[in-house]
């Protein structure tokens, strides 16, 4: 194939890769650690009642009008995508196109890759001590530039909690210049506690970003949805291709958001289990463990790449961190169920002591 017929952008960028291990204690992902019987029975029931033969609506109305109501949204301000990825895409395409992409680093990996596959210009602020929100680098990126910013907050891959008053301070200011979109993404709101809706409220420029994989179980389903006002929300559905949510992801989607109080239980669990995990490691020797809101933790050893090994080696899969800058030596673990978080535990403590053993 003749390579000039792709676009440099694209040449450029490496494939997005993810390597799947076949182990019985999966806690790689951040995914919900169970199916939760009850919320797969409603979906199952939503789906076999969907017209597979017709297509879906042009934009999911009903999907939409359930978000709205769960966050006290106006209904035109909800758009709905098969995965927040595609929104990321979106905001892109609809604010940074030919312009700028700004963002934190190390952060979620698909701002950056989306600002390069797209020709964005890419500026990323280091993380500052004990990755902090670089509020001042992040303001002075702004000026003679527009675009769309991007802050996780929870952030992501480090699960901490960024100073909301900065992120405010920020969004303030990038709204000021009239050019600049902010989107804040707040796939691990539900495990925080807290979200940004009232920025998001108060200025016409932000955006949120959710997602149903994490809390709400639906990772398998691809569906994410972002909250802006509505002005705003009609220019960026113009960006999505139509009919991108299907029948199923719509059925799916409803059959979670009726029962809130299935998300909240599965969510109160992954907390108890994020604290009582992390007390257990900050009791191993020669591990550091980095303060989570989220359901995920990330911790640093002496030698990320021999630990990885050794807990898949016992069935275990954890997810390297430490080819990102300013994670050296970061491995990250999902909070699964109490019997998964217990063979972590366990078999990491095997794994440290072996190490030791073989120094001496």
């Amino acid at each position: 194939m003749d390579e000039m017929v792709i676009r440099d952008e694209v040449r450029r960028l490496p494939a997005y890769r993810f390597a799947h291990h076949d182990q019985p204690v999966k806690l790689d992902q951040n995914e919900a650690p169970d199916d939760a019987p009850e919320l797969a029975r409603a979906v199952a029931e939503r789906v076999a009642a969907a017209a597979l033969n017709r297509y879906p609506g042009l934009h999911p109305v009903e999907l939409e009008r359930a978000i709205a109501a769960r966050h006290g949204w106006p209904e035109d301000g909800v758009v709905v995508a098969n995965g927040s990825n595609v929104l990321i895409q979106a905001l892109v395409v609809a604010a940074g196109l030919g312009r700028s992409v700004l963002t934190v680093a190390p952060t979620f990996a698909v701002y950056a890759s989306q600002a390069r596959l797209l020709g964005a210009d890419l500026v990323e602020v280091p993380l500052g001590p004990g990755f902090a929100l670089p509020e001042d680098g992040l303001v002075a990126a702004l000026a003679d530039r527009s675009g769309v910013a991007f802050l996780a907050d929870p952030a992501a891959p480090t699960g901490n909690a960024l100073d909301s008053a900065g992120l405010a301070r920020f969004a303030r200011a990038a709204h000021a210049t009239g050019g600049w979109l902010t989107a804040i993404d707040e796939a691990y709101a539900e495990y925080a506690g807290y979200d940004h809706l009232d920025l998001a409220r108060e200025l016409s420029s932000v955006v949120v970003l959710r997602t149903l994989s994490k809390a709400a179980g639906l990772a398998g389903a691809r569906l994410g949805y972002l909250l802006a006002h509505p002005d705003l929300a009609a220019h960026l559905r113009k960006v999505l291709l139509p009919f991108c949510v299907g029948s199923l992801q719509v059925a799916a989607g409803l059959a979670v958001l009726e029962r809130p109080d299935l998300v909240a239980a599965r969510v109160d669990a992954a907390r108890r289990e994020r604290v009582r995990v992390a007390a257990a490691l900050r009791e191993l020797p020669g591990v550091t463990v980095h303060d989570s809101v989220t359901n995920f933790l990330l911790f640093t050893v002496d030698d990320p790449a021999a630990v990885h090994a050794g807990l898949l080696a016992r069935g275990v899969v954890v997810r390297r961190q430490d080819h990102l800058a300013g994670l050296a030596g970061c491995l990250r673990v999902s909070v699964g169920l109490p019997a998964e978080n217990d063979a972590f535990l366990t078999s990491l403590a095997d794994v440290l002591a072996h190490e030791v053993a073989a120094r001496g």
